[in-house]
C-alpha cells in the first residue's frame, strides 16, 4: 500500500466515523424524547446505549488520529496501539452498560408499567433504520480494524436493540404484554455482552503479545530451517504490534558467518517471511555457537 493510498484510507475511516457520530447523537435525542413520552424502559435504555456509543465513537476517532502520529525516539513503534486501547475501552463500556440495563430491567419486572406501544413502534423504527445506516457506514473497515470493528459492533447492537423495541411496541400495542419491555432489554444486554467478549479476547491477545492466530511460530521456524545456510532457529518471538503489523525476531545458527553470506540469508528471509506469512518486521541475529540454549522458545 503506497503512502498516499494509506493516507486516503485513514482519512476515509475518519470521515465515516464522523458521520457515524453525528447520526448516533441524533438517534439518542429522538429516543430520549420518545422514551420519556412513552414511559418505555427499553426505549430509554436504547437511548442510553446510543449515547454511550456516541462517546465510544468519539474515542475511536481520537485514537485513529493518535495512531497516525509519526514514530519518535520515545515511541519507536509509533502509537498504533492507541486504537487497540480505544477498542478495549469501548468494549468495557458496553459490558458495564449492559449490567446496568439488566438491573433496570429486573426492577421493571418487580414494578411493572405499561408504556405506549405506538410511540415505541415509531421511535424504535426510526432508530432501527438509522442504526442500520450507521453500521453499513462503518462496515467497509470493520473486518480490518479492531477499533472500527468495536465501533461497528456498537451500531450492530443498537440495530438489534431497536428491532427489539419495535417488536416490544407491537406486542404492547396489540396484545398488552407489558413484561415484554424489560425482557427485550435483558436479551439485548446479554447479546451485547457476548459480542463484546469476542473483541476483548482479540484485544487481550494483542496486548499480551500473543502470536497471531493466522500464523504459527512452529510453521515459520520450520520453513526457515529449509533455507540454505541455516542450521538452527532458536530464541524466536512472534507477535502483533497492532492488528495489521506482525513482528518476528529470532537467532539463527549459520554455517558461514561472512558478511556477504549472512546478508544474502537475511535478505532472503525478509522477502520470504513477508511473502509467505505477511510478517512486516523481521529482526534476525546470526551466530555460529554463541547461545548455549538452542531451544525454539527461550
Amino acid at each position: 500500500m503506497t503512502m498516499d493510498h494509506h493516507q486516503h484510507h485513514i482519512e476515509n475511516k475518519a470521515l465515516r466515523l464522523t458521520g457515524a457520530i453525528i447520526l448516533n447523537f441524533a438517534i439518542t435525542a429522538a429516543e430520549i424524547i420518545g422514551g420519556i413520552a412513552a414511559g418505555s424502559l427499553s426505549l430509554l435504555s436504547d437511548a442510553l446505549h446510543n449515547f454511550s456509543d456516541g462517546i465510544a465513537l468519539i474515542i475511536s476517532g481520537i485514537a485513529l488520529r493518535i495512531g497516525k502520529q509519526p514514530k519518535t525516539t520515545r515511541y519507536t513503534f509509533g502509537k498504533k496501539r492507541a486504537e487497540i486501547l480505544a477498542a478495549a475501552l469501548n468494549a468495557a463500556v458496553l459490558v458495564v452498560l449492559c449490567v446496568f440495563l439488566i438491573k433496570e430491567a429486573y426492577d421493571r419486572f418487580l414494578h411493572p408499567a405499561v408504556p405506549s406501544g405506538m410511540i415505541m413502534l415509531i421511535v424504535g423504527g426510526v432508530g432501527f433504520f438509522a442504526n442500520l445506516a450507521g453500521m453499513l457506514l462503518l462496515r467497509a473497515h470493520a473486518h480490518h480494524n479492531l477499533n472500527i470493528r468495536s465501533a461497528s459492533l456498537h451500531f450492530l447492537s443498537d440495530t438489534i436493540s431497536s428491532a427489539g423495541v419495535v417488536f416490544g411496541g407491537l406486542a404492547i400495542r396489540f396484545w398488552s404484554v407489558s413484561w415484554i419491555d424489560p425482557l427485550i432489554t435483558i436479551l439485548i444486554a446479554l447479546y451485547i455482552i457476548w459480542e463484546s467478549f469476542d473483541i476483548i479476547k482479540d484485544i487481550t491477545d494483542i496486548i499480551m503479545m500473543a502470536a497471531p492466530s493466522s500464523v504459527s511460530l512452529e510453521e515459520v521456524c520450520t520453513f526457515m530451517r529449509t533455507l540454505p545456510g541455516i542450521e538452527n532457529v532458536h530464541h524466536a518471538h512472534l507477535w502483533q504490534m497492532s492488528e495489521t503489523a506482525i513482528h518476528f525476531e529470532a537467532h539463527i545458527r549459520v554455517k558461514d558467518m561472512t558478511v556477504s553470506r549472512t546478508e544474502a540469508i537475511l535478505s532472503s528471509l525478509e522477502h520470504e517471511l513477508k511473502l509467505r506469512f505477511n510478517i512486516a518486521h523481521v529482526t534476525i541475529q546470526c551466530e555460529c555457537s554463541r547461545c548455549d540454549s538452542q531451544s525454539l522458545i527461550a
